[in-house]
């Protein structure tokens, strides 16, 4: 579960205005939303790094919670 706050945190990061990237771990709904799909499609790469689970979510884009979809959206990924 820490792995998935930090991918929130690259996301976050990744964001180009200063609001966004004061906001690291993602808002409580961003976290939420992207829960289910990080256990179910990525767990097996939660220990290799923020970045890894980032490309996991998508590269399964396709299979996402809606919700999920759009979190990555709202951050440009």
């Amino acid at each position: 579960m820490r792995r998935f706050f930090l991918v929130l945190s690259v996301l976050s990061v990744s964001a180009t205005t200063g609001a966004l990237a004061q906001q690291r771990s993602g808002t409580e709904a961003e976290q939420k939303a992207c829960t289910r799909d990080v256990q179910r499609f990525c767990r097996p790469l939660m220990d290799q790094g923020d970045l890894t689970i980032l490309s996991c979510l998508k590269e399964n884009r396709p299979k996402l919670t809606k919700a999920c979809g759009n979190v990555l959206i709202s951050h440009g990924q």
